[in-house]
């Protein structure tokens, strides 16, 4: 018998486990709960985030005549992605804390984990050189405009490699959330208003951010500033892309 198949375990709680671990004043299923929730919020943040990255990508394809989309929508991600760094991080420190249910879940695979803080890092890079781009405007860019466009060369890789490994589990957590269940309330399901709530907020709190910032973007949208229809860091990225794929091919780290 695995750990999936034992009652009580995660896996067979989420899915609406024993009678006894439905009591939701078991700190095991507490545990339990706690874990699937972070996992829910994780999925559902990361699906919001997908959606504004592909639309980002697009952006690219001519950045002169959509530089517009491309700050909003770069501005506009930050709110979700605020959200997705505060539910990986949290179960990071559960984790390494020894939280019993969270070391029962175990952690993602060891190249994933290696991954995660070069790609945290690079997005970090690419958001705050583009956002310090706007500021500095197109007359003095100094050092940012380089360093957005050799951190895009490394950051599309990554996401990449990372999008292909997760995105798999994306739609099962978000329906499960939402799947209703005749026997009661699943583990983690009590939370999913809150989850929600949580996401649409950082959404609308990052169309804020964007409406605020939009306006600095003028000076880059002049005629003869941005006249490439695809920029050549764009090309090289998507070439380096498919060679990382070819070398890692992350469809086998499910």
């Amino acid at each position: 018998m695995t750990l999936s198949d034992r009652p009580g375990s995660i896996r067979s709680a989420a899915k609406g486990g024993t009678q006894p671990t439905q009591n939701a004043s078991n700190p095991r299923m507490a545990g339990v709960n706690g874990v699937v929730g972070n996992e829910r919020l994780t999925a559902l943040a990361g699906a919001v985030l997908l959606a504004l990255i592909l639309i980002e990508l697009a952006t690219t394809t001519n950045i002169g005549a959509l530089l517009s989309v491309h700050v909003f929508v770069g501005t506009m991600l930050t709110g979700p992605l605020a959200v997705k760094m505060g539910s990986t991080g949290y179960r990071f420190l559960r984790y390494y804390g020894r939280s019993p249910a969270y070391v029962r879940r175990g952690p993602p695979r060891l190249a994933l984990r290696i991954l995660a803080p070069l790609l945290l890092a690079t997005t970090l890079v690419l958001i705050g050189s583009g956002i310090a781009l706007l500021v500095v405007g197109p007359t003095t860019p100094g050092l940012f405009e380089a360093l957005h466009n050799v951190t895009f060369l490394i950051w599309l890789p990554l996401v990449t490699i990372h999008v292909l490994a997760y995105v798999w589990r994306v739609p099962r957590l978000i329906a499960d959330d939402w799947r209703s269940n005749p026997g009661g309330q699943t583990a983690g399901a009590a939370g999913r208003g809150l989850r929600f709530g949580g996401n649409l907020g950082a959404l609308i709190a990052g169309a804020v951010a964007a409406v605020f910032l939009l306006p600095t973007a003028a000076p880059w949208a002049l005629p003869g500033v941005l006249n490439q229809a695809i920029p050549g860091p764009v090309v090289a990225s998507l070439i380096v892309t498919a060679l990382a794929l070819v070398a890692a091919r992350p469809i086998r780290w499910r």
